[in-house]
């Protein structure tokens, strides 16, 4: 994987491979683990493409159950551990703007028929060499083609909370961040506002490898 010195004053080129990583809840370690290509990186954007097909890693119960098939109840306080994947289906364009907690995901069917937009609440974005980190904040918001909205996963988000992790003032952080959230996509300003769905990967761009050491915490980072 080619890294490229990222920090307050140096963005990456387009198509510069990177790490998208998201930590565990309540853990230091990573459990969500993505090699994306770089679309825009400035002052006031990241936009990185996920392409199908890329080796990612994601959470898994210990005793081989899909996170996903486990109950509510049990899904968060089983044993966990990581696995190696693919990511199926079509990609991703996701979009963070720099100090801001939450990201903005585009969807797409098959044949480039634009589906949704995805508001991802998490940690503002810290940059290292090799990409970014953050921690998901189990709430989201689907936004429809007709800027019509509703959340996702509240009862995850509440789930989250009785089992410990997330304390109630990092909750109502959340849910401010929430709010404010939904007065961006009422204003309908960046990203929204900006072309995203029309937007399209450049062919020439190899689908990124997971790199060894896709787990090593940066020895500096900066925000």
């Amino acid at each position: 994987m080619r890294q490229t010195a990222a920090g307050p004053a140096a963005y990456w080129a387009p198509g510069t491979p990177i790490l998208w990583r998201y930590r565990e809840n309540g853990g230091a370690k990573f459990h969500i683990v993505r090699p994306v290509t770089v679309v825009r990186d400035d002052a006031d954007l990241l936009a990185v493409w996920l392409a199908p097909g890329t080796e990612c890693v994601k959470p898994a119960l210990a005793d081989g159950t899909p996170v996903h098939r486990e109950p509510l109840e049990s899904r968060y306080t089983k044993p966990r551990t990581v696995r190696r994947d693919r990511w199926l289906g079509t990609g991703v364009l996701k979009l963070a703007q720099p100090g801001v907690p939450w990201s903005v995901w585009l969807f797409w069917e098959p044949g480039w028929r634009f589906k949704n937009w995805y508001v991802n609440l998490e940690e503002p974005l810290v940059r290292w060499a090799g990409g970014v980190d953050s921690e998901d904040h189990f709430l989201d918001i689907d936004v429809r083609p007709d800027r019509s909205w509703h959340w996702r996963d509240e009862d995850e988000f509440a789930q989250a909370q009785r089992d410990g992790l997330m304390p109630p003032e990092t909750a109502e952080r959340v849910r401010a961040a929430g709010r404010a959230a939904l007065e961006s996509i009422a204003a309908w300003g960046p990203p929204f506002s900006e072309g995203w769905p029309a937007w399209r990967p450049d062919e020439s761009w190899a689908v990124p490898s997971l790199p060894e050491g896709w787990d090593r915490t940066p020895a500096h980072v900066s925000s």
